[in-house]
């Protein structure tokens, strides 16, 4: 009986992975171009985004963004190594490196 269940459960198995694989090789659900380049528009999408109801229409100040971050970014960065540099000390917090800046300003003035 164990062995009788043992050989259906291993043709039944056999079977369906033999289905699987022969249905996943007959469709693919795309056309492409080359193997890789397979993404297709939706029917009514646009040849041409702009103008059109998808263009997103970003302003510049939002495109902006990025770069100004990334700027202020690197500003901050270069405070670090500057005061790494003269003092050997790492700090993480620029609002203390700007005061102590500010401080040492003073008493030269």
């Amino acid at each position: 009986m164990r062995k009788s269940n043992l050989i259906i459960g291993t043709v039944l198995v056999t079977l369906g992975g033999a289905m699987g694989i022969g249905t996943a090789a007959a469709y693919d659900g795309t056309n492409c171009s080359e193997p890789g380049v397979c993404w297709e528009p939706k029917p009514g999408y646009p040849d041409k985004i702009e103008g059109s109801k998808y263009d997103p229409k970003h302003s510049d100040s939002e495109l902006n963004k990025q770069q100004e971050s990334i700027q202020g970014m690197e500003k901050r960065n270069a405070m670090r190594v500057e005061h790494f540099k003269k003092t050997g000390e790492w700090v993480n917090d620029t609002d203390e490196l700007e005061l102590q800046q500010a401080m040492s300003e003073d008493e030269q003035s």
